[in-house]
């Protein structure tokens, strides 16, 4: 075997086994993120990979994406919902922003506000939330100085 043949296979096996597993194992491998989708926050409550207390109760259309890295925290939330959300969420100055941004998620950084519901901070979205942790110390002390 020469050289560049050594070099090529283990490219062209990546390639085989990333075009048999499909999208998701190509993020979680290159992107170091996995995406799942929920009908409803039952299924979320049930299912998920994530705690989001905040997620209304008529959610539905529920996107998240969690990181594939160990011990990492971060995660992002689009859901579809006509709910408020619950009362221990105080609205503070945006400090943060998402590791990740989902399709149809509005953009966090036109934000100058967000509801922090403990380690997470909420916008609005079209029609319903966009969700992201961690927050920032300076978004959750304000929340809990207000």
């Amino acid at each position: 075997m020469n050289a560049r043949t050594a070099l090529a296979a283990p490219a062209l096996i990546v390639a085989g086994l990333l075009s048999l597993t499909g999208c998701s194992a190509y993020d979680s491998l290159v992107h170091k993120y996995a995406t799942s989708t929920f009908d409803d926050a039952e299924a979320f409550a049930k299912d998920a990979a994530v705690d989001a207390t905040w997620v209304p109760a008529d959610a539905t259309d529920i996107t998240v994406r969690t990181s594939t890295l160990e011990d990492a925290a971060d995660a992002v939330i689009l859901l579809t919902s006509e709910s408020a959300l619950p009362e221990e969420c105080s609205e503070v100055d945006r400090f943060s922003a998402p590791s990740w941004v989902l399709d149809d998620a509005p953009d966090p950084y036109k934000a100058k506000t967000v509801f922090v519901c403990g380690d997470w901070s909420v916008v609005p979205s079209d029609d319903g939330w966009f969700g992201w942790t961690p927050n920032s110390a300076e978004e959750r002390n304000a929340a809990t100085a207000g």
